[in-house]
């Protein structure tokens, strides 16, 4: 078996601050891009369904191509990121964006529209995956805290911002105007990348065979379980489980090439580290339980609260502000005072607004429900800030793209696995599977059980937290007991 790629032996020269500030303003953009895709498509969908004349089940495929790309193909993004340069590899995703940006804004048909958002969807694989990544090549050790906290107030601020700037552009300009957004977005971070991101370095040897094998079977597993817990809207059926079997049959089949390979898309030695492991787990947990106030707080601010559309979407808001506004300072904090104790804070944060959502009764009105959820939402960005950067600091420089692209991958993971376990909980917590013949109380108990669970998730996501802190330090006690 050939050995595995060495980590670069070229020396890391301290970025100046001028093109530090660009090359982090080129990420953040890259980051800007990759969020508006997701949140932006979903308010033109019910104009698609009239221009295409097309089904909701077919136009809705606009959003799911997307997703299922990126969920697919992220992990695989980051590794090539490694191999073929990080710089390198994100000036062809930025390219590759603006450019399926514009293909998608000339669609003169539903299936070229959803071609072109699955390449965009790809592309933006890449630029969630390099974009954590070369923060490590870009920005000085003791300022990483706070980059990572600038791409997620831009992450939050981007999915803030698209149902209404989506609105907007609809109304004044078309749909096309969704994806022609993207085009001087695109082209201002492509030459500011192109400008300021440090060079690749020369690998110390030949790259290693491209595992084809595991990249083949990684994205058909992933896109199994996305489509699996996505297909139905939330109800299960004999086409979900057959999704999640050939998922799981996909898994055992990764496992088994990977553990062959020799430079395997996926290195299961580096997983049963305790710090990524955990990073990893404790980031999936999270975003399932992030899930819970996107899939059952609309149906408890407009049945029990009785809010209408408009003041229904301000509610919603409420949370993606929070976290944007909360990224940077959380940031900075991370920076100060360590990541290690601060991804814990966040973890208590968002467990007692879980907590106190599952407790609160609804008579106390809107404030009631809007305080617990900007705790969650703040709380959540003070734990991406420090998890990432803590996961992200224990790796060489050689897997930072494909460590940025497992912790993108365990976040989607949630958020899919979320929707589907919160909405179920929701749902048959109803005496009557039909919401709409459902009473303000009843919607509001089923609330309140989905909370219940979530408090539960978070406190496993602590205990996993926990666990893998204890077994870092062990084999560092027993080297420093050894004589």
């Amino acid at each position: 078996m050939p050995p595995s790629l060495p980590p670069s032996t070229t020396a890391h020269v301290a970025p100046a601050p001028t093109k530090s500030g660009m090359a982090l303003l080129s990420l953040a953009l890259a980051m800007l891009l990759s969020s508006l895709g997701t949140s932006i498509a979903h308010v033109g969908l019910p104009t698609l369904l009239t221009v295409f004349k097309a089904s909701f089940a077919e136009v809705q495929w606009v959003v799911l191509a997307y997703l299922l790309t990126i969920t697919s193909l992220i992990v695989c993004a980051g590794w090539l990121g490694d191999r073929l340069g990080r710089r390198r590899l994100m000036l062809a995703g930025l390219a590759l964006f603006t450019l399926a940006s514009a293909a998608c804004a000339a669609a003169p048909s539903l299936a070229w529209l959803i071609a072109a958002r699955a390449v965009q969807g790809s592309a933006a694989a890449v630029l969630l995956a390099l974009s954590m990544a070369l923060v490590g090549d870009s920005v000085t050790k003791a300022r990483q805290g706070s980059a990572m906290g600038l791409l997620g107030s831009v992450s939050a601020l981007g999915t803030a911002l698209g149902p209404s700037l989506g609105g907007v552009l609809i109304a004044q300009l078309g749909w096309p105007a969704l994806f022609l957004l993207n085009l001087p977005l695109g082209v201002l971070a492509l030459l500011l990348a192109y400008q300021a991101l440090p060079p690749d370095p020369v690998p110390a040897a030949a790259p290693a065979r491209f595992d084809y094998a595991g990249l083949l079977l990684l994205s058909a597993t992933l896109a199994a379980y996305a489509l699996g817990m996505s297909w139905g809207g939330g109800r299960f059926g004999l086409s979900n489980l057959a999704l999640l079997l050939l998922a799981a049959l996909g898994l055992l089949a990764l496992l088994r090439v990977e553990a062959r390979a020799a430079a395997p898309l996926l290195a299961l030695d580096s997983l049963r580290e305790p710090g990524l492991a955990s990073g990893l787990a404790t980031s999936l947990l999270v975003a399932s339980v992030l899930m819970s106030t996107l899939v059952v707080g609309p149906f408890y601010l407009s049945h029990t609260l009785g809010l209408d559309a408009g003041q229904l979407g301000l509610a919603m808001s409420l949370g993606p502000v929070g976290a944007a506004l909360a990224g940077f300072p959380a940031g900075r904090l991370v920076d100060r005072l360590g990541a290690a104790r601060l991804s814990r804070l966040g973890l208590l944060g968002i467990g007692a607004g879980c907590v106190l959502l599952s407790l609160l009764p609804s008579t106390l009105g809107l404030p009631a429900y809007l305080a617990p959820l900007l705790l969650i939402t703040v709380s959540y960005a003070l734990f991406q800030a420090a998890n990432n950067t803590r996961v992200m600091a224990g790796v060489s420089a050689a897997q930072r793209g494909k460590t940025a692209g497992l912790l993108n991958l365990a976040r989607n993971l949630g958020l899919i696995s979320g929707t589907a376990l919160m909405g179920t909980v929701f749902v048959r917590a109803l005496p009557s599977a039909d919401l709409a013949s459902a009473t303000p109380s009843e919607v509001a108990a089923a609330m309140q059980l989905s909370f219940v669970l979530a408090s539960v998730l978070i406190a496993l996501a602590w205990w996993m937290d926990s666990m893998g802190r204890r077994q870092q330090t062990r084999p560092s006690a027993r080297a420093d007991a050894t004589p």
